[in-house]
């Protein structure tokens, strides 16, 4: 059974030693995202168009709000450390503030400086506790990450942040899926709500999020549900009905798929630093 080995909320974003034994369904985050290898088998993490490998050479880089999924073979556990980078908090802590944390391409190759990195921040993560180099080692990594990801790369670093939120009906959309984060809702109706028919809603609102609707929810429920465990004292079961599901056995059935492990699970082992939220 997947598993989380241990979890850090920080200001950066999450850090987190997870085992896996199954595929992770196709998903995205607003942060920043890295997987490298710690142990096990290998695996792999389809992002965009490119199937990257996941094993003790190659590590795999995830720009915010890239669809992809994360699969490991029948029987098999793969081991990982797993980043989650606030772009806000990346532009912060480096001089190329136009960079935006949007990766150059996908496969990133473990460099003896890269391994070192992974190497003390697992040993940090598995300490469980407040470390003040950690930050430190963790912008490092993802900075040593980011630059190998741009280079020998044909296509120009744009300035330019990605043209978002700039149609009035995916903004629309975007103030309704919040609002109605917890409840049913079809998306053929919020498609009509903002005076779309639902092939033309789908197609426009991933031409400016770079996602489907569906993800973009999934997403936000995900934080959300990780908001609610680790910040509230409510039952798993609570925050599944307050999250729009039947019953807490279809909450852990979508957690455990877009997130990787059960909700009592993450709950258990996570530990939170100062700083740490809100997420949304």
């Amino acid at each position: 059974m997947s598993q989380a080995i241990a979890v850090c909320h920080g200001e950066f974003g999450r850090a987190a030693l997870y085992r896996l034994d199954k595929t992770i369904i196709t998903h995205a985050h607003r942060e920043g995202h890295l997987i490298f290898f710690v142990g096990g088998c290998a695996a792999q993490v389809v992002s965009g168009s490119s199937t990257c490998g996941l094993d003790s050479q190659h590590a795999v880089a995830v720009s915010p709000w890239e669809p992809h999924s994360f699969h490991v073979k029948d029987g098999r556990t793969h081991i990982c450390l797993v980043l989650y980078i606030k772009p806000m908090w990346f532009l912060e802590n480096t001089p190329s503030a136009e960079y935006a944390l949007k990766f150059g391409r996908p496969d990133i190759e473990i460099t003896n400086e890269i391994d070192e990195f992974v190497n003390r921040l697992t040993a940090l993560l598995l300490e469980n506790e407040e470390h003040g180099q950690f930050d430190e080692l963790l912008f490092g990594l993802t900075k040593s990450s980011f630059d190998q990801s741009w280079q020998n790369s044909e296509e120009t670093l744009r300035t330019k942040s990605y043209e978002r939120f700039s149609d009035f009906r995916v903004r629309r959309s975007l103030r309704l899926i919040q609002e109605r984060m917890g409840e049913d809702f079809e998306m053929e109706k919020l498609a009509r709500s903002v005076g779309l028919s639902r092939p033309h809603f789908f197609k426009l609102f991933k031409q400016y999020m770079g996602v489907t609707p569906n993800v973009y929810m999934n997403t936000l429920r995900s934080e959300r549900a990780i908001e609610e465990l680790l910040n509230t004292d409510k039952t798993v079961t609570d925050i599944a009905f307050d999250l729009g599901f039947s019953s807490q056995a279809s909450f852990t059935r979508f957690f455990s798929s877009n997130v990787g492990i059960a909700p009592s699970e993450y709950r258990r082992v996570a530990h939170v630093t100062s700083g740490a939220f809100p997420m949304m």
